[in-house]
C-alpha cells in the first residue's frame, strides 16, 4: 500500500512539474516586439492570450477589425491579442515592421500588441510556433495560412487552435475566450 502511494505521488509530482515547465517555457521564449525590443510572453502572464499570425495583403486581413474589437471587448477582463506578422504565405506581409505598424494603425486602429515578423513553419520556424504547433503541442500540425489562431489560458497552457476561416468574434472563439477568462 505504501509503495503504491509512493508511486502515485511520484507520478503526480512528475506530471505537475511537466505542466509547470510547459507553461513557463512558453512564457520564456524570446520574442521581439514590432519596435525590435526584446520581450517575451512573461509580460502577459495571468492573462488569456489569443496569438495570431497576421498579414497585411491577405484575403483575411479584414480580421484585424474583429481582432481589435475582440481585444477591446475583453481586455479589461484579462484578454490580450498578440499579432505576429508572417510573410510565408504568398508573400502577403512584405512590409517592414514600421510599414506593418502604420498599416494596422491607419486601416484598423489596431491597439493590441504586434511583434517582429517571424516564420510560423518550416526550417526557420520560430520557437513560439514550434511550441504552439510542433510535434509536442497539444494541437500539432503546420500552420496552413495567415490568421491562424491559438488561445492560451491564464495558466499559460494552450487551450484551442483555429484556422484562418474562424472569425475572432465568432461564436466558437468567443465562447472559448469567455471560458478562458472565467478560469482563474
Amino acid at each position: 500500500m505504501v509503495s503504491r502511494m509512493k508511486t502515485i505521488l511520484s507520478t503526480l509530482i512528475v506530471a505537475l512539474s511537466m505542466t509547470a515547465h510547459a507553461a513557463s517555457s512558453l512564457a520564456e521564449i524570446p520574442l521581439k516586439d514590432i519596435n525590435g525590443k526584446d520581450t517575451s510572453l512573461k509580460a502577459y502572464q495571468g492573462k488569456a492570450i489569443l496569438i495570431v499570425n497576421v498579414a497585411s495583403k491577405c484575403g483575411y486581413t479584414s480580421q484585424y477589425k474583429s481582432l481589435e474589437s475582440t481585444f477591446r471587448k475583453y481586455k479589461d477582463q484579462g484578454l490580450v491579442v498578440l499579432g505576429f506578422p508572417c510573410n510565408q504565405f504568398g508573400g502577403q506581409e512584405p512590409g517592414t515592421n514600421e510599414e506593418i505598424k502604420s498599416f494596422c494603425s491607419a486601416n484598423y486602429d489596431v491597439t493590441f500588441p504586434l511583434f517582429d515578423k517571424l516564420d510560423v513553419k518550416g526550417p526557420a520556424q520560430h520557437p513560439l510556433y514550434s511550441a504552439l504547433a510542433g510535434k509536442d503541442s497539444q494541437f500539432p500540425g503546420e500552420v496552413k495560412w495567415n490568421f491562424g489562431k491559438f488561445l492560451v489560458g491564464r495558466d499559460g497552457k494552450l487551450i484551442k487552435r483555429w484556422d484562418s476561416k474562424a472569425s475572432p468574434d465568432g461564436e466558437e472563439i468567443t465562447k472559448a475566450i469567455e471560458a478562458a477568462l472565467a478560469a482563474k
